[in-house]
């Protein structure tokens, strides 16, 4: 699309529809024209006078870089936007094709952001590292503002049912983040992910056939070879993943029984630790302390998982993996978790997981007083 400035307008090549009775536009800018024609209503405004949310300046960056390192396979859906003024459709009359035509908005216009305030923000950034994106395009969904009150019921209609996908699935279909990579590996090549990794959604039934999420994996194997949330794999590290997954699949008398049918999925979930995401997060922690520890004999040192109660009833798990009887993910359950592990493999614990173990045994002691 070419802007061009028609008298004492901007003029767009868009289609027009209809929408609840009202007048819509749709056209595409290049991504140079997004920060000088449309405005968004700082944070100096009041929410109550506002159209739109605070602009999360922390989230800025990372789109940039998504921008500025994907420019031949990067995707930004359309901006929603409302101009607060009449405008004006002229069909073109050298085609007969209804509602194709020019739209022309007055220069002087405000045209406020209703769904998009962030990427409009990256691709400002962006352009500024990387001046060959300003010829790109972005779609754009014009409304004709009909006051405040309507830009903030569109803001609201907007994002009512806007669902974030589950981390399951966004760790699915992300083919640009390593370590999505590495856990949709593990769950299609070894055991036990292979066959019972619920790939989509981010919890898994009582009566699933399924044992562990993909996120999960994900994030069992950011613990294993410590990595923070942006750290990429090696080749090396990613065979020694499927190397000690494998290896606590042999020393894991219940998932073994998994694959052999002698155990259902949801009796395992029903009745064992080690079915659930704490027992796996605490299991790629454990891993990452062995074999920082034991690099050349932590194959044999993992054997010693078989002598392990998994069982919820095993009174070691309460106030570890387990509170008011319930499975816990948070961090302190998952470091208590590692430290009973650790304990069973002979592995010494860290100032800091020595000093929550202390907290632990003490508040044990006064509770059974």
């Amino acid at each position: 699309m070419n802007k061009a400035q028609d008298g004492y307008c901007f003029s767009f090549p868009a289609v027009r529809g209809l929408q609840a009775g009202k007048p819509f536009y749709i056209a595409t800018c290049p991504l140079n024209t997004i920060p000088k024609i449309f405005v968004f209503d700082e944070d100096e405004v009041p929410p109550e006078l506002r159209a739109q949310r605070t602009l999360n300046k922390s989230r800025i960056p990372e789109m940039v870089k998504y921008l500025v390192e994907n420019p031949n396979d990067y995707v930004f859906s359309a901006l929603t936007v409302s101009v607060a003024s009449s405008v004006s459709f002229i069909e073109n009359s050298e085609i007969n094709t209804p509602n194709l035509g020019t739209l022309k908005i007055p220069m002087d216009a405000q045209i406020l952001i209703n769904d998009g305030q962030h990427r409009r923000a990256a691709i400002e950034a962006a352009l500024k590292e990387n001046p060959d994106l300003a010829h790109d395009n972005i779609p754009v969904l014009f409304f004709v503002d009909e006051g405040l009150k309507r830009s903030q019921q569109m803001f609201a209609d907007l994002n009512k049912y806007a669902v974030k996908p589950s981390p399951s699935l966004g760790t699915l279909y992300d083919h640009r983040d390593i370590s999505s990579e590495l856990a949709r590996y593990l769950a299609d090549t070894i055991e036990p992910f292979k066959g019972f990794t619920e790939m989509e959604k981010s919890s898994i039934s009582s009566k699933s056939g399924k044992l562990f999420t993909l996120s999960s994996i994900k994030q069992a194997n950011k613990a294993l070879l410590g990595k923070g949330t942006k750290d990429g794999f090696t080749e090396d590290e990613k065979k020694l993943a499927s190397n000690y997954w494998q290896a606590v699949f042999e020393s894991t008398p219940e998932w073994q029984m998994i694959l052999k049918k002698e155990l259902s999925p949801s009796a395992f979930r029903q009745e064992y630790i080690n079915a659930h995401g704490v027992g796996l997060h605490a299991l790629g922690t454990l891993g990452c302390a062995l074999i920082t520890a034991q690099p050349n004999d932590w194959h044999e040192t993992i054997k010693k998982l078989k002598n392990v109660d998994w069982k919820k009833s095993n009174p070691l798990w309460a106030n570890r993996s387990m509170l008011h009887g319930k499975l816990s993910k948070a961090s302190t359950n998952i470091i208590l978790t590692t430290n009973a592990l650790k304990h069973a493999l002979a592995l010494p614990l860290t100032p800091d997981e020595r000093a929550l173990e202390n907290q632990y045994i003490t508040s044990r002691e006064a509770t059974h007083g």
